[in-house]
């Protein structure tokens, strides 16, 4: 099990062959700098299941975003859309609105996303599966591994340690989207993430 970015470029620079990665990306930014590094070692898939951004237009707007992203990187990697069924979120996270950023609506969140990424994974012959959630300064990435090494052993798909924000990487995503005038959202995605920036703005 790896434990931290060093020993996870390590184990990258040891591969003989090339794993097929299946990647869930929340939003273009994020995927940027992410898609650099893993695309060095892995055949990547961007996987994008999103169901707890809001609004509709808001899931669909980040969609293209991360499409224009694959496309301005021309690492030859495909997006491969989920449906958006903003009810499963609410049920994931019921009994923990009322809970503030990095709480455990958050980690329910995080575990949300990444089953569903570790289920497609199994479903379409992956040899593993991980987040680009992890870059974000705001992001836990101990909670991303956590959940990732128990969906491993629930779903038998490979999971891939994931710190991206590491060495810079967050500042580089910023770069990048500069770079290629990629939409960078004010919240991270959720109804309740809105609310409380307004709340803040106000």
């Amino acid at each position: 099990m790896i434990t931290n970015y060093k020993d996870f470029i390590k184990f990258c620079e040891s591969l003989e062959t090339r794993p097929r990665l299946l990647l869930h990306s929340c939003c273009g930014p994020c995927s940027s700098h992410t898609q650099q590094v893993v695309a060095r070692y892995f055949d990547t898939t961007i996987f994008y299941t999103n169901d707890n951004i809001y609004p509709e237009e808001e899931f669909y707007h980040r969609l293209d975003e991360q499409k224009k992203v694959c496309d301005c990187l021309g690492l030859g990697i495909e997006v491969i859309p989920d449906e958006y069924n903003p009810s499963n979120y609410y049920e994931a996270v019921k009994g923990l609105e009322n809970l503030g950023e990095r709480s455990q609506r958050c980690y329910e969140c995080y575990k949300f996303r990444m089953e569903k990424t570790a289920k497609k994974a199994k479903e379409l012959g992956f040899d593993y599966f991980t987040t680009t959630i992890s870059i974000s300064p705001y992001k836990d990435a101990n909670w991303c591994n956590e959940i990732g090494y128990e969906l491993e052993k629930k779903y038998g798909v490979k999971y891939l340690y994931s710190n991206f924000k590491k060495e810079e990487g967050y500042k580089r995503s910023i770069e990048l989207s500069h770079e290629y005038n990629i939409y960078r959202q004010e919240y991270c995605g959720c109804v309740f993430s809105k609310r409380e920036r307004e709340e803040h703005m106000k």
